[in-house]
């Protein structure tokens, strides 16, 4: 009697899973070592954020030629070679908030490392997963960013309080050489014989890098339709959505830390595993997100257009009103409820717009994740270092950053732009494919 096979591209997904987790844990941990450090160094907060935010000008540069590098040489081959760098990175670099040059140097190429990351990641889920399965397969490949961004903020300050911040860098090292050695052994492309109706259906062998043996003279003369994809609205419906929820979920990614210890006056090594339900709670919405849709659009009970909407729709105004009541809260129960609220939103309306790559394009879906990523990538930046500047005018006006008015700005913003993107989402993207 045959056993059944576990099917490869399950096996994908999980590997891409695990993938956006350690990415996360390593984004996570630099926040909260960096952290502990400059602030024992005394650094000011416009410093810290320009440090902080350092990684994304290097994760900007690198995500359209990600997307590029992923439909020309291949999604699978690029993601080895950019995790083996940044965990390399990791290991070989000093965190010395003193020695900025090499700080700023080795977090400018973790994060050109990883910018080739996702859009690599859409483009081998574009190959591998059929189009009834993309939902759920991508929200919960990018729920792992959730997860380990829920674990780095439960482990990661104990291991700087026991090991010291260095310690960090190392673990994080050894994460990410292990995931590379699975994803060596346990993966390749998917065999040209295996979706004999892949152009029909969208994935499969019409999406992999062509051979040299097998180029025509039309496969060498494919071009990518820049023009076209810069000159959507539905492709702009996704940028605009996806530089929304970045900047929100940077803000307080780097700067949470900061909001318990100098905001609320709580450390995050007594705080216990509360510190990481803002992070959890991302990474059960992502998945119920992506169920959901998934079953709204198999049983027909919505179109994929209508899906996309209502999901990006909730999720963006239920994060907006939570982001800019946070502030109000001045305990650390009511700031994980608030912040959880926001972020698990956030991440219940990446059923919308962040599957609507694949949905439009899911041939060049790496190429037009690299372009709204890169468009995250600059929230980030924007972000990060911005709300450095109105911390350190804030303190210079109060005093310190105890009182709720230093922070109203910081949660407002980003509450602000939730509101102004699901609109956007609601009146401009589409669910049906426009991309040939």
């Amino acid at each position: 009697m045959r056993t059944a096979k576990f099917p490869t591209r399950y096996l994908i997904v999980i590997l891409t899973f695990v993938c956006t987790s350690v990415c996360y844990i390593e984004r996570v941990g630099f926040s909260i070592a960096y952290t502990i450090a400059a602030d024992a160094a005394d650094v000011s907060q416009s410093s810290k954020g320009t440090i902080l935010s350092v990684f994304y000008y290097g994760y900007a540069f690198s995500q359209v030629p990600g997307g590029w590098a992923a439909q020309k040489i291949g999604g699978r081959r690029i993601l080895l070679y950019s995790f083996v760098i940044w965990s390399l990175t990791c290991a070989l670099c000093p965190l010395d908030p003193n020695r900025v040059t090499a700080l700023v140097i080795a977090r400018l190429l973790v994060g050109v490392a990883q910018g080739f990351i996702f859009p690599s990641i859409h483009t081998v889920l574009a190959q591998w997963v059929p189009p009834h399965e993309r939902s759920r397969s991508l929200s919960l490949t990018t729920s792992g960013m959730y997860l380990g961004a829920a674990l780095g903020m439960l482990i990661l300050p104990s291991l700087v309080k026991f090991n010291g911040p260095q310690s960090v860098f190392i673990a994080e090292a050894a994460l990410g050489i292990t995931w590379s050695l699975l994803w060596f052994r346990f993966t390749n492309d998917p065999p040209r014989s295996e979706h004999p109706k892949a152009t029909a259906a969208g994935f499969g062998e019409s999406l992999l890098p062509v051979r040299d043996s097998q180029k025509t003279k039309a496969d060498r003369t494919m071009h990518i339709p820049w023009r076209k994809i810069f000159l959507s609205l539905p492709v702009w419906a996704i940028v605009v959505n996806n530089f929304t929820f970045h900047y929100a979920l940077y803000v307080l990614m780097n700067w949470l830390p900061t909001y318990f210890e100098l905001g609320l006056n709580f450390s995050l090594q007594e705080m216990g595993s509360s510190k990481m339900m803002p992070y959890l709670n991302m990474f059960v919405f992502s998945n119920i997100g992506g169920i959901i849709a998934d079953h709204l659009v198999t049983k027909r009970i919505l179109s994929v257009t209508n899906t996309r909407k209502l999901l990006n729709t909730v999720g963006f105004l239920v994060s907006a009103f939570s982001l800019m009541a946070l502030p109000l809260f001045r305990t650390s129960g009511g700031v994980v409820f608030c912040s959880s609220m926001a972020l698990g939103f956030l991440a219940l309306g990446r059923a919308g717009f962040a599957v609507n790559h694949m949905d439009i394009a899911p041939r060049y879906a790496g190429i037009v994740m690299g372009v709204s990523n890169t468009a995250g990538t600059l929230a980030g930046i924007v972000g990060v270092e911005l709300t450095g500047q109105l911390l350190e005018a804030a303190k210079s006006t109060n005093s310190d950053l105890s009182s709720p008015d230093s922070w109203r700005a910081v949660f407002f913003i980003p509450g602000l732009l939730c509101l102004a993107s699901a609109f956007v989402f609601l009146v401009f993207s589409t669910g049906e494919r426009i991309f040939d």
